[in-house]
């Protein structure tokens, strides 16, 4: 047993052997002047005239001044009772038992959570984030309880977070090794085949362009998953569109891909304006990434019959796979209909991180004619 486990035990003891203690010497005190009371009665108090022997008293002599005679017995006086009383050693040691058998079971009863609260910090600091606690919590329903759930969240989320970074770190060191091993290449080749140096240095430039390109992703992640400050402000969404939505249309010409936009009721929220350009820029590219040439990308906004601001995306491509609409959301991720496309798989994750941190929510989901579906919606600013 702790030391949390004695001083509980302790503490409930010595208060319930006060409690005992205290309400037993009242009864006996009680029961001690009951009996002197009752002996009292049964043997009446003898008067100071019949203690000298006088005979009985004579009544006062009348005059008309008198109260009228009163016929009734004075109150008797009481003795003290009879030597002999003793304190009730058997009830006493009853309460004596009982009060340690209580103290001890409400000890145990708030040290053992706690003894498994210990070893779960004790687990979780020596490197175990599989450690949980409320399987040794049986059924409670108390605030110990509620604090080892809350133990068991706090570890889910640390061992998610850990794990997040361990993947983060692999997918980072695979990204950068391509560009990389390019790099060693252009340069072996430049030496070897000194004709071709303009050949070799255009493809140094465009991975060195990827590389910085793939960091600086990197670093707007990072700084949105450390949840630094950035500065909020209102922001019209009517002109932010406006601007999203031409740089698409040029960047489409090339595949002949078409922007069909759709605004309804423009309104202005509270974000970063550079942030969220961002964010839904990396949307759209994304949409027209994977868009067949010849098709067309819709994009929706505005105030919808919730009260907040939303942004639908609609492209015709291959779309994903039902069990990978909640992941491609995540860092570095690239299903099967990604593959052999350009790019990182950090948009979306930067476009989540973005979304949520102005309290809204991104959300993607299959068309039923194909293609993919992303729409986000943000709070409207109330300023």
């Amino acid at each position: 047993m702790g030391r949390l486990f004695w001083k509980l035990f302790l503490f409930i003891w010595l208060g319930q052997m006060a409690a005992v203690a205290g309400t037993g010497a009242l009864f006996w005190a009680e029961h001690r002047g009951l009996l002197s009371a009752i002996e009292g009665e049964r043997r009446p108090p003898l008067l100071p005239d019949e203690r000298r022997g006088e005979g009985p008293p004579r009544p006062p002599p009348f005059s008309p001044d008198s109260p009228p005679f009163d016929d009734r017995p004075p109150p008797p006086r009481f003795r003290p009772g009879p030597p002999g009383q003793h304190l009730p050693l058997w009830p006493l040691f009853a309460g004596f038992v009982a009060s340690l058998l209580c103290a001890g079971g409400v000890a145990w009863y708030f040290a053992r959570p706690i003894r498994h609260l210990r070893s779960g910090f004790d687990a979780v600091s020596s490197g175990d984030l599989g450690a949980r606690v409320m399987p040794g919590m049986g059924a409670r329903r108390d605030e110990l309880a509620d604090l080892g759930r809350d133990f068991d969240h706090m570890a889910d989320r640390l061992q998610a977070v850990v794990e997040g970074q361990k993947r983060l770190l692999h997918d980072v060191s695979h990204e950068l090794r391509s560009p990389l091993a390019r790099l060693q290449a252009a340069v072996g080749l430049a030496r070897q085949q000194p004709e071709r140096t303009e050949d070799t240095m255009a493809r140094i430039e465009r991975e060195s362009e990827r590389m910085n390109r793939l960091i600086g992703e990197l670093l707007t992640l990072s700084r949105l998953e450390a949840k630094s400050a950035v500065e909020l402000g209102p922001v019209d969404m009517d002109e932010l569109m406006a601007g999203l939505v031409e740089d698409a249309r040029f960047e489409g010409m090339g595949r002949h891909i078409d922007i069909d936009y759709a605004p309804t009721g423009m309104a202005s929220v509270l974000a970063n304006g550079e942030l969220l350009h961002r964010a839904i820029e990396n949307v759209v590219r994304n949409a027209l990434r994977y868009a067949p040439t010849d098709s067309s990308v819709r994009i929706e906004a505005g105030v919808c019959a919730s009260g907040v601001f939303r942004i639908s995306v609609l492209d015709c491509g291959p779309g994903v796979a039902d069990s990978d609409l909640a992941t491609i959301f995540t860092p570095f991720f690239r299903g099967q209909a990604m593959a052999g496309h350009e790019g990182y798989g950090l948009g979306l994750a930067i476009a989540r991180r973005v979304v949520e941190s102005v309290n809204g929510t991104i959300t993607a989901t299959n068309r039923k004619n194909g293609g993919l579906a992303v729409c986000i919606e943000i709070p409207l600013s109330t300023t």
